[in-house]
């Protein structure tokens, strides 16, 4: 039996990367018929990203979603433990999203592609100037009706508990005008440990916060905002069994994008 783990681990993987060749190439297919990448966006949402937990027999418990008026974009803040994160998401927020996302990312074969196609926005986080350019594009996007999701940590969290929050998302809200929706997740860093490539079995819950409203928010108030996002986040997280945040006191005040890791 110890031997037929690492096995049945392995046959996972290599499914899950073959999965996601097919469908960046059906999405690839799919773009040459569609304008602004919203069917590529929808294949991930319905197709691609379940197969992330059922493969394993995990169970996903969503908690019922509040009133949100889908028709309206909306910048939706998630904490991060797993690169299972960003299949939860699409499957989850029951519209198109685009993300933030580490540059190096662009470079990765089918996964880049399909990105770029799709219009997620990379963020060069080592480079001060790009990183706002890229803000001020997916400023664009989202005043153009596209849904946003970040990472507000800008990384994954190594202990399951939620991590100090970057600055970018909320000056990027703001900016756009458009309603915060923040996400609890628990489950995925014990579907995918750091530092495994190896999926276990461990059910995951997903909580969705109602929309908190961003019109006027500047300056000190947009610090209030931040504060006030991470307190909801955190209430969320606990409400599915997750353990909070970290202390308050070690909240971060750079002017980071919050892309994913």
């Amino acid at each position: 039996m110890k031997l037929l783990s690492p096995l049945i681990a392995l046959v996972q993987t290599l499914f899950l990367v073959l999965w996601l060749v097919f469908w960046i190439s059906a999405s690839g297919l799919a773009a040459l018929f569609t304008l602004n990448g919203s069917v590529p966006l929808m294949l991930a949402r319905r197709f691609w990203a379940p197969m992330h937990w059922r493969i394993t027999g995990s169970p996903l418990l969503v908690e019922p979603l509040p009133d949100i008026d889908w028709s309206r974009p909306h910048i939706f803040l998630m904490n991060h433990q797993s690169a299972v994160d960003i299949p939860v998401a699409f499957a989850v927020i029951p519209v198109n999203i685009r993300f933030l996302a580490k540059h190096v990312l662009k470079r990765v074969p089918f996964l880049g592609w399909y990105m770029t196609m799709t219009g997620m926005i990379f963020v060069n986080r080592s480079n001060p100037r790009e990183s706002i350019r890229s803000l001020k594009q997916a400023g664009e996007r989202v005043r153009a009706g596209s849904n946003l999701l970040i990472f507000p940590e800008g990384t994954r969290s190594e202990d399951g508990r939620i991590l100090p929050f970057k600055k970018g998302a909320f000056v990027l809200a703001v900016e756009a005008g458009v309603p915060i929706v923040p996400i609890a997740i628990e489950g995925t860093r014990g579907m995918l440990p750091p530092g495994s490539m190896r999926l276990r079995r461990h059910p995951l819950r997903v909580k969705v916060g109602a929309p908190i409203e961003t019109a006027g928010r500047k300056g000190a108030q947009r610090e209030a905002l931040m504060k006030e996002a991470r307190d909801l986040l955190i209430q969320l997280h606990r409400d599915i069994g997750g353990e909070g945040g970290v202390p308050e006191g070690t909240l971060d005040t750079s002017n980071d994008s919050g892309a994913t890791a």
